[in-house]
């Protein structure tokens, strides 16, 4: 990984003489050092784009997109230690007002629709990186979406058809600090996008999430008003949804069905995901009450199969008591499309 400057150099406006700042910092991440050199001769067509990092690898990717917050990502898939699609996830998360244009030589539309499901608006091809680079570029700081003409049989501009691959992920927490960390990713990046949220916490950790929210730069309030946000009580909600200590599967479904209706219509994205983060199940999951919320993360499956909703369900580490919880572990593991321990 290569450093080149954090920051921004004044440029000189020719007609003024007054110096003015570049508007978009742009973060490259490439294994090939001689690719990402290519990339920077492209873009030293305008003064105003300026590199301000390189990583080689995925991992450094979404490092320097936390430390840097680039306006601009260009995003190679093929990347060692964290490949590109699951680095774009994660990079969405931690600085979610960076945009992201994949550059890639793979051209398989499965592949495509995968990095541009992680909320990516382009996707440029290699080989054509010459003539479309600089347009996609104009095209993702306008919040356009652009995909290389070279890639025949993609929609371009009606998208509706296409769903992102389906998030529902499971994260093992060690303190409450890691779970609110993670909560407030998720749900900022959710809002800033013009998408929906809803969480599911307890009422001691209401205050502080809105808190961290508002620390984010989000409207808390103007989002509850506005309908894209909803905070949810988990004592509240368990009450309605156990019966004999067990969950109505089909109350669960009508409910949230209903929630996640309800929030994705006020939303103002053109194609709206709705957010849902909870430690409900890891509640009931640290009561002992394992079948139950065995039960609810099938029903979570269910939801996002069927609606545009990400899901992220948090689990205090500590409720987990190696090889006696092993094949329960699995279980629950095993309804999620992707699981991590902090």
């Amino acid at each position: 990984m290569q450093l080149i400057r954090k920051r921004r150099v004044p440029i000189q406006d020719t007609q003024t003489g007054k110096h003015l700042l570049p508007s978009i910092r742009i973060l490259i991440a490439d294994d090939y050092a001689d690719w990402r050199r290519q990339v920077v001769l492209l873009l030293q067509a305008r003064p105003a784009w300026q590199i301000i990092a390189e990583a080689s690898d995925g991992s450094e990717a979404v490092h320097r997109a936390k430390a840097l917050k680039p306006d601009l990502i260009l995003l190679d898939i093929g990347l060692p230690e964290l490949n590109g699609i699951e680095a774009a996830r994660r990079i969405r998360q931690l600085s979610p007002s960076s945009k992201i244009i994949f550059l890639s030589q793979n051209n398989d539309l499965d592949i495509v629709r995968a990095a541009l499901g992680t909320g990516a608006l382009g996707y440029v091809y290699k080989t054509d990186a010459g003539s479309e680079l600089l347009p996609a570029v104009d095209a993702v700081l306008r919040g356009k979406q652009f995909v290389s003409s070279n890639l025949k049989g993609y929609e371009f501009t009606d998208t509706s058809g296409e769903k992102a691959p389906h998030r529902h992920e499971l994260l093992m927490f060690s303190d409450d600090t890691v779970l609110l960390d993670n909560f407030t990713r998720f749900i900022a990046a959710a809002l800033k996008a013009d998408n929906a949220a809803i969480a599911l916490v307890t009422k001691s950790h209401q205050e502080s999430l809105r808190q961290r929210l508002k620390a984010e730069g989000v409207d808390t309030d103007g989002a509850i008003q506005q309908g894209t946000f909803i905070l949810m009580d988990v004592a509240d909600t368990l009450a309605t949804l156990l019966v004999d200590g067990l969950p109505d599967p089909v109350r669960f479904l009508e409910d949230f069905s209903g929630l996640i209706k309800e929030t994705a219509k006020a939303a103002k994205a053109e194609h709206p995901r709705v957010a849902f983060c909870g430690e409900c199940l890891g509640r009931l999951w640290a009561e002992g009450k394992t079948d139950a919320a065995i039960r609810l993360e099938q029903g979570c499956d269910q939801l996002v199969k069927t609606h545009e909703v990400d899901i992220l369900c948090a689990y205090p580490s500590r409720s987990f008591h190696g090889e006696e919880d092993e094949h329960i572990f699995q279980s629950i593991c095993a309804e999620h499309s992707a699981a991590y321990s902090q």
